[in-house]
């Protein structure tokens, strides 16, 4: 990707001021600003547009309990910050540009719908990527995909502006031609690879943060299975994500490869180069086949084996630093379907925190019904729908 933003840079000042070096250096200082407020800004920028909020350990122990032990398991220098977003969607993501300024957020809908084992796996997941710097991989590539991308569409709007009020494409290159005599044929040769160029560009770097997206994803999944010790956890709530149809409301093209699956479901089990994550089916299956163990070496065997490849995805260095680690037995409900009754009140606990956080009030009727009213409607006369009191809101 560097590379296309070294070509790209060279070959836009060639043609519009006929020297390389100036269009690589424009090229670089936007490279460098836009990669200063990614570094420092970007786990902001991301949680801001997610719509992400802040919670405490007083508003979901069981959350806050759960990424704890995936810290402790990770061995991560810091808890991370604990988002919630108010989405329907089975999603999650982790930010952040080191372990010691990193956040992990999911969804209301996630919190509702995983067991603890689920939620286990899920976390696992996104703290490996706090881990292993895929944060911040995932964000600078982005930035050089951006970088590209704006590059490639100003210059193109420049050139076509040119050649229509202009007569022709680049100012500088048109003057430098007539000036050598022979060089107009040099600089149709550079046009024609300029303009190729700024087509392709965007293209093939976005493959590559596409390809690097789906390999982290696949090492987020065999680090998850390594801390909770049980792969089933994760697999049983990517079963629950597959099945899931709801889109996330506030995801991008820019920010799909930071989720745990593709947050837009008309492209979710696309397994082509421009998926931004492996197939949910296969993902599932290299989890449900690591039958002997949950160690990096279990987890690459049962990759090899579901991609009948001989080509691990795990490096035998990390296979054997990790060791061997067995499997653990699932906790009360496990993988099963919690009874109906648990089910409600998670649901019920999750409604009430996102009310709270929402700045909802909440008045107790005497006839035992809870109101629940907006900040819109606090101050004002507000009956029970039960039982008809009226309550000063």
């Amino acid at each position: 990707m560097g590379a296309l933003l070294v070509f790209i840079g060279w070959f836009i000042g060639l043609v519009f001021a006929a020297n390389g070096i100036a269009g690589l250096v424009i090229a670089l200082i936007i490279w460098g600003i836009m990669t200063l407020v990614a570094y420092f800004q970007g786990d902001n920028i991301l949680l801001s547009v997610a719509g992400a909020k802040k919670i405490s350990p007083s508003d979901h122990q069981q959350l806050y309990d759960v990424v704890e032990e995936m810290k402790i398991a990770s061995g991560l220098e810091k808890m991370p910050d604990i988002y919630i977003i108010d989405d329907p969607s089975l999603n999650a993501f982790a930010t952040g540009r080191d372990p010691n300024h990193a956040a992990v957020s999911i969804t209301s809908g996630l919190l509702q719908k995983l067991n603890r084992d689920e939620l286990q796996g899920v976390i696992g997941h996104e703290i490996s990527h706090i881990k292993h710097r895929d944060v911040l991989l995932m964000s600078m590539c982005s930035v050089l995909l951006g970088t590209i991308v704006i590059l490639s569409f100003y210059a193109s709007r420049m050139m076509m502006f040119g050649a229509i009020f202009g007569g022709g494409g680049g100012g500088g290159r048109r003057g430098s031609s007539k000036n050598s005599g022979g060089g107009g044929g040099a600089a149709i040769i550079i046009l024609v690879l300029a303009i190729l160029l700024m087509i392709l560009a965007p293209l093939f770097a976005q493959l590559i943060y596409f390809a690097i997206s789906r390999k982290r994803e696949y090492l987020a999944d065999a680090s998850s299975a390594l801390y909770t010790r049980y792969p089933a956890g994760l697999a049983s709530a990517l079963e629950k994500l597959e099945q899931s149809t709801t889109p996330v409301k506030n995801a991008t093209q820019a920010t799909a490869p930071m989720y745990i699956v593709n947050p837009f479901r008309n492209k979710l089990n696309v397994n082509n180069l421009t998926s931004t994550h492996p197939p949910l089916e296969e993902r599932i299956r290299i989890l449900r086949s690591m039958a002997g163990g949950a160690a990096y070496a279990n987890y690459d065997q049962a990759y090899r084996q579901v991609k009948n490849t001989n080509s691990g995805i795990i490096s035998p260095q990390s296979a054997a630093a990790a060791g061997t680690v067995g499997l653990r037995a699932a906790v009360a409900g496990g993988p099963v379907e919690p009874p109906v009754d648990d089910k409600v009140s998670r649901t019920r606990d999750v409604n009430d925190m996102m009310y709270r956080m929402n700045d909802y009030k909440t008045i107790e009727c005497e006839c035992g019904a809870k109101l629940k009213v907006p900040p819109s409607m606090q101050g004002s006369m507000i009956k029970c729908p039960r039982c008809g009191r009226a309550h000063q809101a």
